[in-house]
């Protein structure tokens, strides 16, 4: 489920797309039970938790929930994890196109380490009013002690690795902010051990819902 979003300076990044419209053909079928979210060291267990993304899904494949970046082709191409208990005949502002259906939603859920379960109604993004992320250990100007060359080879060490799963990365004041599916702490304590401490700084795209 790895996308890439590569170096933050001079590299074109491709853009996510904020995708509405409803769809003119019959959505594929999604078979898929909700699974109860595990126990697995690193997860939240059954907190739900919303993350805001692209569900797209192939045909007689189960459908995706990416969290990371969107390529502008047609159908749009994109991977994540696989979103349990999604309906498309319960959801609005779709399309289908070459046996893809996709479109943009808030989805309120649990995540098991590697799968996102649905536990609410979703949200089509074109609807939702988020509420704005300011990470706390940001405030008041605080500075990591990382210089650019460091946290660049740091940024390439972490999206060449099959873990953590890295969605975005960023330098930024001294720091690496880096972004995966879902971290409880114990990928910013892992990253610590291996990396030092200040220089990254790991956030989640899946949050606590409100």
């Amino acid at each position: 489920m790895r996308m890439r979003i590569c170096l933050t300076a001079g590299v074109s990044l491709v853009a996510v797309m904020v995708l509405s419209g409803c769809a003119d053909v019959a959505p594929p079928r999604n078979d898929s039970a909700p699974g109860a979210a595990s126990e697995t060291p690193g997860t939240p267990g059954p907190v739900d938790l919303v993350g805001q993304g692209t569900v797209l899904q192939r045909e007689n494949e189960p459908p995706q929930f990416c969290l990371g970046s969107v390529a502008e082709s047609y159908p749009p191409q994109c991977t994540g994890p696989v979103l349990r208990g999604w309906n498309w005949s319960a959801v609005d502002q779709f399309e289908s196109a070459s046996g893809v259906t996709w479109g943009a939603y808030a989805v309120q859920g649990t995540w098991d380490g590697s799968e996102f379960t649905t536990t609410g109604n979703p949200i089509p993004l074109s609807l939702y009013d988020a509420m704005p992320f300011v990470d706390p250990r940001l405030a008041g100007g605080r500075m990591g002690d990382g210089d650019e060359e460091q946290l660049r080879e740091i940024q390439t060490e972490l999206h060449a690795s099959a873990t953590p799963d890295v969605l975005d990365s960023r330098t930024s004041d001294g720091y690496l902010i880096v972004t995966v599916p879902f971290d409880d702490g114990a990928i910013q304590e892992r990253l610590d051990q291996q990396y030092g401490q200040n220089l990254i700084l790991v956030q989640s795209a899946l949050r606590p819902a409100p």
